[in-house]
């Protein structure tokens, strides 16, 4: 909520005319802004690959050939410079234990099967134990939980909050717990088999049919030209699952996500849902709202389970969790899930991959997520405006339309799942998503989110195994070039990188530390792009501009995205802004806040305002009213 309709609500209130829902609202606009001095930065970096060293890079490679990241690799010097980059979260992806297909049976860790495993380092979305973390990742495997740990204390000490995965849809087809705690039973392990479907079974099953591994097409092998002593075209499943995107087949298809098992949730195959429902209005409850009224109520065991899972890692010292396919999980069970972890963590991070534009609202406001991916709007629309076919007339429609949860929807440009800007299917050029991040870290108030290699311009060109170059591998053991030229054999100094990288580097280092110390970044927004597109000569479809405000600072924003042209034009600031900011008839300075090399004067003159404006092709301004 901006500062304006928060001063307005804050009026009406003192003048009796706000009722009990008002008061209700303030409080926790007062809670969050309390919270939420700053704007966050979430570092995602995918933990097995951050700090690998080895440049082997063989197609399907072990970990002997290819090499691999450990827990121990991130130094106090390494997470020193990741916050140093303006990083406030670092999300490290594929923590929890997952098949690999690597022998530690020493260590009391059955093997995996290689026809139930993507890749040879395995997909961490399939996870086989959750109370414990992945083996590749200790130095010492016997001690892989005191390693973590030992990393969540050092992360805390370099000023960095910690998160991690819980993929709720779906667990790995052999999942089996070595680590859970007394009490605790493993998904499936009371499950009446003997049925499709019972509430407080964890799984659903098709009775007297055994599961089939996926008939293999187009030359594919689990791992490439090995044939692994466990690679037989069978894996023993009886009674066969569902398996986790949802196909009901004994056998899926290799497009599946056949490594892994739905989760029951309580919801029945006809799509009944057997247990109970929001109250009407509880969109406006706040989290102890919604943990009271699960108080008292029977919920699925699947749901408890998960719960547990949750506060396990929260009394671990995790901060937050990135909720995978979140929206495949019916939202009474995240109101359940996130009231009890705010209960115990009220500035617990909570992000969620949820797709569907029309459940964003119900998924923050009845399952009390923090953030959403803004992937199918923002994210979606700024790539075709950086490959050159999207318009920017596309992207103040899209802002408008969210703008009463623009605080919830996270921003990116890369992500474990998405092609990196440098590779030649999305931009071809890390340059090229320079105006894109000015956009996406400075336009709402909702965090930013960056993956490691972006900002020294990684382009996943690696051919790994499984799955396609234009992505970083998430399923195999490979190094990353650009990132490991920042690495630097371990000294994390970007001493290996080029000229051109360390430009990008810096880039991302001066606009992610402005991005978290400025005030007006979570103040108030309005476009004046469109605007400008009506009443401005010489001014582009290529070009984006908003204002950003608060009460002691005051932003023009201007990204020219066109990787060829630059443009001269005068910038105009509707009159509406210049009430706002309460602007008298004079000259005002505006100075660059990126690299403080661009100047310009703010004429006012009756209400009217403009700006010259220079910009080069690629080139964003932060422009700052002195």
């Amino acid at each position: 909520m901006n500062s304006i309709k928060y001063t307005i609500l804050v009026f009406a209130m003192l003048l009796g005319l706000g009722c009990k829902q008002d008061i209700k609202v303030v409080s926790e606009i007062n809670e969050v802004n309390n919270i939420k001095k700053k704007k966050l930065v979430v570092y995602q970096v995918f933990t097995r690959l951050f700090g690998n060293t080895n440049t082997t890079n063989k197609p399907w490679g072990t970990i002997e050939e290819n090499g691999v990241g450990k827990f121990n690799d991130f130094t106090d010097k390494a997470l020193h410079e990741i916050k140093d980059l303006g990083v406030s979260h670092i999300w490290f992806t594929g923590v929890p234990h997952h098949g690999v297909i690597r022998d530690y049976n020493k260590f009391g860790i059955s093997n995996d099967d290689p026809d139930v495993v993507k890749g040879r380092a395995g997909s961490p979305y399939a996870v086989k134990d959750y109370y414990n973390v992945n083996p590749d990742l200790a130095d010492n495997v016997a001690n892989r939980l005191q390693e973590f740990q030992a990393l969540i204390n050092r992360t805390h000490q370099a000023g960095l909050k910690v998160i991690i995965d819980i993929v709720p849809n779906h667990v790995a087809r052999n999942y089996k717990s070595l680590s859970k705690p007394n009490g605790v039973k493993d998904f499936g392990e009371d499950d009446d088999t003997s049925v499709v479907y019972n509430v407080n079974n964890n799984f659903y099953y098709n009775p007297k049919e055994t599961f089939k591994v996926p008939v293999w097409k187009n030359g594919y092998s689990p791992l490439g030209p090995e044939k692994h002593l466990l690679e037989d075209g069978e894996f023993p499943e009886n009674p066969a699952k569902w398996t986790g995107n949802g196909s009901r087949l004994s056998q899926p298809d290799m497009n599946d996500w056949y490594e892994t098992v739905k989760v029951n949730y309580g919801i029945s195959p006809d799509g009944k849902k057997d247990f109970d429902a929001l109250p009407d209005g509880f969109e406006n409850e706040n989290y102890k709202t919604h943990y009271k009224f699960w108080e008292d109520k029977t919920v699925p065991n699947s749901w408890v389970k998960f719960k547990d899972i949750a506060l396990y890692w929260l009394e671990m010292g995790v901060d937050g969790f990135r909720y995978d396919m979140a929206e495949m999980v019916p939202v009474e069970f995240w109101s359940y899930m996130n009231s009890s972890i705010k209960m115990q963590n009220p500035n617990a991070f909570l992000l969620a991959e949820v797709y569907n534009p029309l459940l964003y609202r119900d998924y923050i406001k009845k399952g009390k997520m923090d953030y959403l991916y803004d992937k199918v709007q923002l994210y979606d629309t700024i790539k075709s405006v950086i490959q050159g076919h999207g318009k920017t007339d596309n992207i103040p429609p899209i802002l408008n339309d969210l703008k009463d949860i623009e605080q919830n929807m996270l921003h990116f440009l890369e992500n474990h799942d998405e092609q990196r800007l440098a590779s030649p299917d999305f931009a071809g050029s890390p340059e090229k998503g320079k105006p894109a991040m000015v956009v996406s870290a400075t336009s709402t108030t909702a965090p930013i989110m960056i993956y490691f290699g972006q900002e020294v311009g990684e382009d996943g060109s690696e051919n790994a195994g499984f799955g396609k170059p234009t992505r970083t591998s998430i399923f195999d053991y490979v190094g990353v070039p650009a990132h490991q030229r920042w690495v630097n054999n371990k000294q994390f100094d970007g001493g290996q990188l080029t000229k051109k990288e360390k430009e990008l580097r810096d880039f991302y280092k001066h606009l992610l530390n402005f991005t978290i110390n400025s005030s007006a970044l979570v103040g108030a927004y309005q476009d004046i792009h469109l605007y400008n597109r009506k009443h401005t000569e010489g001014y582009h479809d290529k070009i984006l501009s908003f204002v950003r405000w608060s009460d002691d600072e005051k932003l023009i924003v201007i990204s020219n995205f066109d990787n060829k042209s630059g443009y001269e034009f005068d910038l105009k600031i509707p009159k509406s802004v210049v009430e706002n900011w309460q602007l008298d008839n004079k000259a005002y300075q505006v100075e660059d806040q990126l690299y403080h090399k661009f100047k310009s004067v703010l004429n006012v003159e009756n209400g009217n305002a403009s700006l010259k404006i220079k910009i080069e092709p690629l080139e964003s301004f932060l422009l700052k009213l002195n």
